[in-house]
C-alpha cells in the first residue's frame, strides 16, 4: 500500500519530495526513490519517529509498516481518510484496478513478498536474547550474503537480493517481531526462521 501511494504522488501527480519510511517498511520505496530521484529516509519504528523527519524533510508522504501514512500539504500524522481517496483516485486516473496497479508497481520494481510474524518470548530472556543478536555478526541467511546489519530500531539484516530480515522487540507489547522482505517468494518461510534461530527461539 505504501509503495502504491508514494507511486501515486510520483507518477499521476507529478510531485516530488522526500519519502520518509521507517526502517521495517518495504524497500519497494528505496527503489521508487533511485526511479524518480527522490530522497529516501529511514526512522525508528514508530510515528514519533516518522512526523519529525516528515517536517525536518519536508517530505512528500512519511509512512510505517502498520499502515499509517501522512502526506505533504496536510497534517504530519496518519489519515487514513486521504490514504483511501488517494488510492481510489490512482483507480480512476490509470483505469487500472488495483491488482493492476500491483502489477504495474511490480513492473517497476521487482516482486517483493513480505510476511511478519509475532511471538512470545521468556521476558527473562530478554537481555540474552539481546545480546545473542549484538553478537551474531551471520555472513549469511538462508542463502543470501549479509550486506549491512542496521542496529537503529532492533536488527535489521540487508541481504544481497535486495530483500531484508529485521528483529526486533515491540515497543507496546511484550512480544517479538520478526519481519521479512525479499524478491524471492519461496524463501519467506525459511527467512523468518532463520531469524527465530538468530534470536534462539528454535
Amino acid at each position: 500500500m505504501y509503495a502504491l501511494l508514494a507511486l501515486y504522488l510520483l507518477e499521476v501527480r507529478g510531485q516530488r519530495g522526500a519519502i520518509v519510511k521507517t526502517l521495517n517498511t518495504t524497500s519497494m520505496l528505496d527503489a521508487l526513490g533511485k526511479r524518480f530521484n527522490v530522497p529516501v529516509h529511514e526512522t525508528g519504528v514508530g510515528f514519533k519517529y516518522v512526523a519529525p523527519k516528515i517536517i525536518e524533510t519536508n517530505a512528500l508522504i512519511g509512512g510505517e509498516e502498520s499502515g499509517g501514512y501522512a502526506f505533504h500539504g496536510h497534517i504530519p500524522e496518519r489519515d487514513g481518510i486521504v490514504a483511501g481517496l488517494y488510492l481510489l483516485d490512482f483507480v480512476v486516473q490509470t483505469g487500472k484496478t488495483p491488482s493492476q496497479l500491483l502489477d504495474h508497481l511490480f513492473e517497476l520494481v521487482g516482486p517483493h513478498y513480505y510476511e511478519r510474524i509475532d511471538t512470545d518470548f521468556p521476558e527473562e530472556r530478554r537481555a540474552a536474547i539481546q545480546q545473542r543478536l549484538h553478537d551474531a555478526q551471520p555472513s549469511q541467511i538462508a542463502g543470501f550474503k549479509v550486506i549491512g546489519i542496521n542496529t537503529m530500531d532492533g536488527f535489521k539484516y540487508l541481504l544481497n537480493d535486495g530483500g531484508w530480515l529485521c528483529i526486533r522487540f515491540s515497543g507496546t507489547e511484550p512480544i517479538m517481531r520478526f519481519y521479512v522482505e525479499t524478491t524471492h517468494e519461496e524463501k519467506v518461510q525459511e527467512l523468518l526462521e532463520a531469524g527465530l534461530k538468530l534470536a534462539g527461539l528454535r
